[in-house]
């Protein structure tokens, strides 16, 4: 009798033990032997370890297959990024960036001569990542309102003035999408592809309590080809709407992923560690703490899945997603403080990655729109 119960299909459970087993024969070795605060690999080691993924499947998996990439569901990217954020750079490099190959989600819809120039040679590895540059100092949760970067036509040329900020792994890349105002309110926002070396661009390090620090990137009279400008002046975010909703389902797998492994390494620690006669296990309050993590990360993980699992559907995830991100990151937070407190002095020492996680977990709950961003709109949709 069908019972009508959900559980994850065969073909990404056996994706997911592919995932894990990478990362205990390639990843971990190679992290062992780097210093704790890491960020990323050298380029020569990084394309050796994307191509012993690549030789797995392991590429471009966010990619439509129709471009060449793996074209994995939502629920597919999630169950990866959960097991690929399980070591030390992992809330940043997941699998030390192994599984690469996907262009910004925008590109899909970009021009033929666009997507060939750019975005295909990332898909054929013969490129590096590029960013997305949405945030400025204005705002970032809000950015339809908050964008303040302009972007003026002159003949056939589009002239960028202003900045952004907090943008993630912009000079290593060779390009980005940025969003600059060509117009008035939502539908006044335009995406360009910006080549790293265009004149007049630079790039600021930002220093933040994580290890991977992000940029702030300025914009004086930087002058780009009005080719470079993706879909009709202002439509960049409608382009980009359902991409920038799937993100924060994808988002919130990484932090469970990581606090997983935090309570893996606390229950292992309380059942080898002899305090007051016995073991640190058998104390009722150490088993509690243990306990309501193991309650909440199921929950969360299972509000990912359904949230991803809706978006497979086609269905509308934008208050899934919210419900996704703000529970995700905020248990996964809750798990890996509990997590340091069993482990004592050792939980804040940098033997372990329980501290490093700890910071770039508090940054996680305000990416990809902070936890009360997420509550307004969950709320909205409630009292509407």
């Amino acid at each position: 009798m069908d019972t009508g119960a959900w559980e994850l299909p065969n073909e990404l459970v056996l994706l997911r033990d592919t995932v894990r087993r990478f990362m205990d024969a390639h990843v971990h070795p190679i992290e062992e032997k780097l210093d704790h605060d890491t960020v990323g690999l050298p380029r020569d080691r990084l394309v050796e370890l994307q191509a012993k993924a690549r030789e797995l499947g392991l590429w471009a998996l966010q990619t439509p297959e129709q471009y060449g990439g793996a074209g994995l569901s939502v629920l597919g990217q999630v169950v990866v990024a959960e097991e690929a954020a399980k070591c030390r750079m992992g809330a940043f490099f997941p699998a030390l960036g192994a599984f690469g190959g996907n262009p910004p989600n925008i590109m899909f819809k970009a021009s033929p001569e666009q997507f060939a120039k750019y975005a295909q040679p990332i898909i054929d590895g013969t490129m590096t990542k590029a960013y997305t540059a949405i945030t400025e100092a204005s705002g970032g949760s809000d950015p339809a309102r908050a964008i303040q970067l302009k972007a003026v036509r002159e003949g056939d040329s589009y002239v960028l003035n202003g900045s952004k900020m907090w943008i993630s792994h912009a000079p290593d890349a060779d390009w980005g999408v940025v969003y600059a105002r060509t117009g008035e309110g939502r539908n006044g926002i335009s995406a360009f592809i910006v080549e790293k070396d265009t004149p007049g661009l630079t790039f600021s390090r930002i220093p933040v309590m994580a290890s991977f620090a992000p940029y702030e990137l300025h914009f004086d009279n930087v002058r780009i080809p009005a080719e470079q400008l993706v879909g009709a002046d202002g439509q960049g975010f409608a382009l980009a709407s359902d991409f920038l909703v799937h993100g924060r389902i994808v988002y919130a797998a990484g932090p469970i992923g990581i606090a997983q492994s935090a309570l893996d390494m606390a229950c292992q620690w309380a059942r080898d560690r002899d305090v007051f006669g016995g073991r640190l296990a058998d104390k009722q309050g150490i088993q509690w703490m243990l306990v309501d993590s193991e309650v909440e990360l199921r929950a969360a993980r299972l509000l990912v899945y359904q949230a991803a699992w809706n978006a497979d559907l086609g269905r509308n995830v934008r208050v899934d997603a919210s419900v996704a991100k703000m529970y995700g990151t905020e248990a996964a937070y809750k798990v890996l403080d509990r997590c340091i407190q069993i482990h004592g002095a050792l939980g804040i020492s940098t033997e372990l990655p329980l501290e490093r996680w700890f910071r770039d977990l508090r940054v996680k709950r305000l990416g990809e729109g902070a936890t009360e961003v997420q509550r307004e709109i969950i709320a909205r949709s409630l009292v509407k």
